[in-house]
């Protein structure tokens, strides 16, 4: 499905993945306790800046930082804006 959002200049728009539902040892996560989570898949990008393409592409699954990014509601879902700079490692 493709996002009719158009980020601008050298943001990106990322689908946050879902929060862990339990530990790896087998133990559920209460909704209260969930971490807010670092990862995601892009889902549209800008065109960047004059001087500075950009490196990611829509698809690509992003580590970005705790607090980063803009959050919005879109069509029911989640998503988050963010500029290219605020993405740590591309998965």
């Amino acid at each position: 499905m493709a996002l009719s959002i158009k980020p601008i200049a050298d943001r990106v728009v990322v689908e946050a993945a879902p929060a862990e539902e339990k530990t790896a040892s087998g133990i559920y996560i209460p909704d209260t306790a969930k971490e807010k989570p670092q990862r995601g898949t892009v889902v549209a990008v800008g065109d960047g800046k004059k001087d500075e393409p950009l490196t990611v592409k829509v698809g690509d699954e992003v580590l970005y930082g705790k607090y980063a990014g803009t959050e919005i509601t879109y069509e029911g879902k989640e998503y988050l804006i963010m500029r290219e700079s605020d993405i740590y490692a591309v998965l």
